[in-house]
């Protein structure tokens, strides 16, 4: 699968730098791939912590309800 993306920045930089034309795309695609999975990675991170505050809260409740009599 050919990585379509890649950042122009980082491609400009080791063209610069003087390295080949080709690895450097190529080294610019894997970073951007690299990029792409953590931006999975805090997607997955920001579910995970709603839940946890959910769980927080609903526990607070069903021990305020148990522990009021």
């Amino acid at each position: 699968m050919c990585m379509a993306t890649m950042i122009s920045e980082l491609y400009d930089a080791l063209k610069a730098a003087g390295a080949p034309e080709d690895k450097a795309r190529k080294a610019a695609e894997v970073v951007a791939g690299h990029e792409n999975r953590f931006v999975r990675v805090e997607a997955d991170l920001t579910l995970v912590k709603w839940m946890l505050a959910f769980n927080l809260a609903m526990t607070i409740v069903i021990l305020t309800l148990l522990l009021r009599h």
